[in-house]
């Protein structure tokens, strides 16, 4: 799956020398990340504008009509941009990360109610922007980095924020967690 500037998503499969799928065409928001959900049926996009879309994987373009498939859910997750999102536990709660007027930078979603009532929690964190989420299922920790070299890490069943570290002093632009879930570790721009 690849994302690019001008926005858009096409699908390859390995061994096919062309793409088998365009989900989204160019002219459309700068794609900032995508993911597939953990059983890899599903996948979503965040882009520029601050939206996120999800689509079923095992759709294929037909070639007669070239009917292009649609997302099966697309709303403003953040009204300025949107950096990163993970799948929690299930596909149907969603984690993003971005830049939003109220400094709601890091919002919890459920996708199986309607988009007006979707939003679970919102986090203040990252005045500036978030820019990148890790997630930690055993612990149930959601790990963000923010614009100004911030790690903060969210406890999910308490719904508040445990911990905010000054990591780097550039945005974080990267966070891994290591299986065993007794690290994580951050990069940064510079």
């Amino acid at each position: 799956l690849t994302g690019a500037q001008d926005g858009s998503v096409r699908m390859f499969e390995w061994g096919h020398a062309q793409q088998i799928t365009c989900f989204r065409s160019g002219g459309n928001s700068r794609v900032t990340r995508m993911r597939f959900n953990y059983q890899g049926n599903k996948f979503g996009i965040v882009d520029a504008d601050g939206y996120i879309s999800l689509y079923q994987t095992n759709w294929k373009c037909c070639p007669l009509t070239g009917t292009s498939p649609k997302p099966y859910l697309t709303w403003q997750c953040h009204n300025k941009t949107a950096n990163d999102f993970v799948f929690i536990s299930s596909s149907s709660l969603i984690a993003t990360a971005g830049f939003s007027s109220d400094n709601r930078n890091i919002c919890l979603w459920d996708t199986l109610v309607s988009p007006t009532n979707s939003l679970v929690h919102a986090f203040i964190c990252h005045d500036s922007g978030a820019t990148v989420l890790a997630y930690a299922p055993k612990h149930q920790l959601l790990i963000s980095g923010g614009r100004k070299g911030f790690t903060c890490v969210i406890d999910l069943r308490l719904k508040q924020q445990q911990q905010l570290l000054q990591s780097h002093d550039s945005p974080v632009k990267a966070i891994a967690v290591d299986p065993t879930e007794e690290y994580f570790v951050t990069g940064s721009a510079e």
